[in-house]
């Protein structure tokens, strides 16, 4: 069974991301950290199935999600993004089901790598809600350009959250760093007491997990989720 979701606004936030706000439906329920798989709603395209995270808290009135677009020539993609981002209000996309793996289980340390951020945007923002404060969280988030850094002063508002960005491709930024290492995460990241969130593609869940275990998290504290 579907769900047809009707489109508010979908809004720029980077060069390549989008903010797609729907109508929420009734009796529609989620956690923070999950995501749906939701598709065109045109010929030819309602079969096509891809996961996108709620970015919206469960008690909003509208559902939100964060959206980066993928050249259609890009591996592992189909255009499906390119086509939302040209979406206009009351246009309409269908719902299949509401799935995910990532849980707020504590604070500690969120390592995100690109469009990896968007299952902490609604974990840290009910932490936020909760607490009015998010003391004892890091957030370590890793792109190929500053200009892909999502929703970055969103982050840098956010009371007792400690930010570390990265970019890869930009020797010339004060923010640039090959890559996350082992030596960074020593500096963020307390073994005995962080729980560690991570998500990415493949190659970087594999990377990240064998570094948090050589530094010491116990793997029960390592809690990841592969996006797509």
């Amino acid at each position: 069974m579907t769900t047809t979701l009707t489109i508010r606004a979908v809004e720029a936030i980077t060069h390549d991301t989008q903010r797609v706000t729907f109508d929420k439906p009734d009796g529609f329920r989620h956690v923070p950290g999950q995501a749906a798989h939701i598709a065109l709603d045109k010929d030819g395209w309602r079969d096509v199935w891809k996961s996108f995270t709620m970015t919206s808290l469960p008690e909003d009135e509208a559902l939100e999600f964060v959206i980066k677009s993928y050249p259609e020539e890009a591996e592992g993609h189909d255009g499906v993004s390119q086509r939302i981002a040209r979406l206009q209000p009351g246009d309409t996309m269908v719902l299949k089901d509401v799935w995910g793996a990532i849980d707020d289980e504590g604070d500690g340390v969120f390592i995100a790598g690109g469009a990896g951020v968007t299952p902490f945007i609604a974990i840290l923002r009910e932490k936020l809600e909760k607490t009015g404060s998010l003391k004892g969280n890091t957030l370590i988030f890793s792109n190929k350009a500053e200009r892909d850094i999502l929703l970055r002063d969103e982050f840098d508002k956010m009371p007792g959250l400690q930010t570390r960005y990265i970019v890869t491709d930009e020797p010339d930024s004060p923010l640039y760093r090959d890559r996350i290492d082992e030596a960074l995460l020593k500096k963020y990241v307390e073994p005995s007491r962080d729980t560690c969130y991570v998500c990415g593609p493949p190659p970087m869940l594999d990377d990240i997990s064998k570094q948090l275990k050589q530094i010491g998290v116990p793997e029960q504290r390592i809690v990841m989720e592969q996006f797509d």
